[in-house]
């Protein structure tokens, strides 16, 4: 919602269409399923879609447009990702040279507006359309998407010897993917054929198979656009090439080739710029992590470390810390490998081993380039800790990442480096851990009664990690039943679980004494720290996320 309460109030009570008590019921429900009161209203019944942006159109002096009777510029449709469209609810109508008109479920959302307007380099028209426009506007996208995506076409094309077709499919390829809001593409060779598959939402889902004859030549196109050796087939290669999509603008892509059994296998991370500061609510920190965070990240010196598997989001969270830091008045270095977003005002130095540029050699150098902030993308080896740990002792704050399964194993895990405890209690401010859930889909998200084989398996958890914090376990849990707009998934979109470990006097004793993780876990639990499983239980709760998911990633 993008109204101040009292504002929501007023025009919807004037409407006489529902009650003081409705609209406090709609915004409780909004706030536990992450949703806008406007659809929460229509989802319980207490106002019709019609109403409602009829409503809104009279408030915003904006137009109400209805998807299923109009014809739609499926050429602008195209103009926004998928994944936009669905996360937003918003959709472009038509477009000219100085203007799109922009169909928005919440017309007064001004950061949808600014990304547009930024997307398309034109002014924006707002109109208000309903939640089913938008479903409706999603099958015809993918209906579009189908036509413009025709592999048996471009593959039979190619098996007669047109080279063309291999950029095309390659070209399409992406596009298809970007579209999905996919992270990764992976081209597989098999025995017998050749797969296509993404990661969505964290997930692999097949999105194309060709010939296996089709194998080579695109994992060689690949390899041209990523300035690779074309005749190398036995030796892993790491390139980057940007690409230019119809569906999200300019992408970089961050390409891996690997000998496998029956081929080469190509694999590329498609690295997304965002028009909007990455803030710490939008990656899904609670309130109370919040505040902690914030008061962490502005002590002038230590180091604040983020831990997780790959693929977990950690360079995201570091990402959103030096947005929150990003000042004329302070010197930001880092060292990275790769650099996945480029930020103004922020010396970014990529690893090039080739070049003799590692993390350890790279951040000696970077200490003399006189920092006030360093992020060091991630701690490897010993060298690479020490030379971090002396920068956090000598007046400098320190970000970087580390694989550990939770925030209290980070310690032992320096130590095993050769870090000396005493160092790591005088120099370690903060320590978090994360990993990354699916959310429910928004569209088709329903509520049911938590089974007792759900609450048992969440006790033996909570018993399992030592959750002292856990007093009762939601009776309510949400899922989705799987929709047009989530492709029949239940899920769209995925949000962090957090724990973050804050040092005090207790930790610090604690780590100097070289003691288990566990002992480490059991007194930072109680000193207050909200373990990534209550966190998790907390997003349940609220429809945020479902319990599978917790659970899986807790009991990784």
């Amino acid at each position: 919602m993008h109204l101040p309460q009292d504002t929501f109030d007023k025009l919807f009570l004037a409407s006489g269409l529902v009650t003081k008590d409705d609209l406090s019921l709609a915004r409780d429900e909004a706030q536990k399923q992450g949703k806008s009161p406007f659809e929460t209203l229509v989802s319980l019944g207490k106002l019709s879609e019609t109403h409602l942006a009829e409503i809104l159109a009279a408030y915003y002096e904006a137009p109400i447009f209805d998807a299923k009777r109009a014809e739609i510029d499926t050429e602008a449709l195209m103009r926004l990702p998928q994944v936009f469209i669905k996360t937003h609810r918003a959709f472009i109508i038509t477009e000219d040279d100085a203007a799109v008109t922009l169909g928005m479920v919440d017309p007064g959302d001004e950061d949808v507006i600014a990304d547009v307007r930024a997307r398309t380099k034109k002014w924006v028209v707002p109109t208000v359309v309903t939640s089913s426009s938008v479903a409706h506007v999603l099958k015809q996208y993918r209906s579009v998407q189908g036509v413009a995506f025709d592999v048996h076409r471009v593959a039979a094309e190619a098996q007669e010897g047109e080279s063309s077709s291999i950029v095309e499919t390659l070209d399409a390829l992406l596009e298809h993917a970007i579209t999905l809001g996919a992270s990764d593409v992976h081209i597989e060779p098999l025995e017998n054929m050749l797969v296509v598959r993404a990661r969505i939402d964290g997930v692999m889902q097949e999105i194309a198979s060709f010939p296996k004859t089709f194998a080579a030549p695109l994992v060689a196109r690949v390899k041209v656009i990523a300035n690779l050796q074309v005749d190398e087939h036995n030796a892993p290669q790491d390139g980057r090439f940007r690409a230019n999509a119809d569906a999200a603008g300019t992408i970089d892509i961050r390409v891996n080739i690997m000998p496998v059994l029956h081929g080469e296998k190509a694999e590329m991370r498609l690295l997304r710029s965002t028009s909007r500061p990455i803030t710490f609510r939008d990656i899904g920190f609670a309130e109370q992590q919040e505040a902690i965070l914030e008061a962490e990240v502005h002590k002038p010196h230590g180091m604040i470390l983020v831990t997780g598997p790959t693929g977990h989001g950690k360079t995201t969270t570091l990402y959103a810390i030096l947005h929150k830091l990003n000042s004329p008045k302070v010197n930001i270095t880092t060292i990275e490998d790769p650099i996945e977003y480029e930020f103004p005002h922020i010396n970014q130095t990529q690893v090039n081993a080739r070049a003799g540029i590692t993390f350890a050699n790279g951040l000696r150098s970077l200490l003399r380039q006189n920092p006030d902030i360093i992020m060091v993308g991630e701690i490897r080896d010993e060298e690479t800790a020490d030379i971090a740990v002396h920068a956090a002792l000598t007046g400098h704050l320190v970000l970087s990442s580390l694989h550990t399964n939770d925030a209290p194993s980070a310690l032992p895990r320096l130590v095993d480096m050769g870090v000396e405890p005493f160092l790591l209690a005088s120099t370690v401010n903060a320590i978090i851990a994360q990993r990354l859930v699916r959310k429910i889909c928004p569209t088709c998200i329903y509520s049911y009664k938590l089974p007792a084989e759900v609450k048992r398996a969440i006790t033996a958890q909570k018993k399992l990690l030592g959750d002292t914090h856990i007093k009762s376990v939601p009776e309510t849990l949400y899922r989705g039943k799987g929709c047009s707009v989530c492709g029949g998934s239940g899920y769209l979109g995925q949000i962090a679980v957090f724990e973050i470990m804050a040092m005090n006097d207790n930790i610090r004793e604690l780590a100097q004494k070289q003691v288990s993780a566990a002992m480490i876990r059991k007194q930072a639990i109680k000193d207050g720290m909200i373990t990534m499983f209550e966190d998790g239980l907390k997003k349940v709760e609220r429809g945020v996320t479902t319990i599978e998911e917790v659970l899986r990633v807790v009991q990784e």
